[in-house]
């Protein structure tokens, strides 16, 4: 799973408030979608200025463009994908981000584990939130541990 950093928690807080806030969000479209809201928040992208990079490549799903990705090619959906494994992600949660289904975002949802409707919008603001208070367990975790060790430092 993706690296828990501060910025990436934000930024999937920052996405899953502008899909609960009436966004534009359709999941067949590259710039309105899990992913595509994901993007607008870590670039300066707009949906259109993705959608228009992706239509390059003529390809159809981010799951696509993760399986395509070379970080030498200098295609433009790469340099999207680049900002996007900066921030922490890993190509693994692109496809998952994009379908919903991390087995360990999903164990933990309120309520318990079920799998959610990719396309709805409520699901994906909610995957995006629970992936992101499951980063911010494990930043703690490891602050915790290090701050127990960090008299044997000095």
């Amino acid at each position: 799973m993706a690296r828990a950093n501060r910025e990436l928690i934000d930024k999937l807080r920052e996405a899953a408030a502008k899909i609960e806030s009436g966004a534009d969000y359709c999941w067949g479209h590259v710039g309105h979608c899990n992913c595509g809201h994901l993007a607008q928040c870590i670039t300066p992208l707009t949906s259109s200025e993705i959608y228009q990079r992706a239509y390059s490549q003529a390809l159809e799903e981010w799951s696509e463009y993760a399986q395509d990705y070379c970080p030498s090619s200098g295609a433009p959906m790469d340099m999207i994908m680049d900002a996007m494994f900066a921030i922490g992600l890993e190509l693994k949660d692109i496809h998952q981000l994009e379908y919903l289904s991390n087995q360990q975002v999903l164990n933990a949802l309120p309520g318990g584990f079920r799998y959610l409707r990719k396309g709805q919008r409520s699901d994906a603001a909610l995957y995006m939130r629970t992936w992101a208070a499951l980063m911010e367990v494990e930043l703690y975790e490891k602050q915790k541990h290090l701050s127990a060790y960090a008299p044997a430092l000095t």
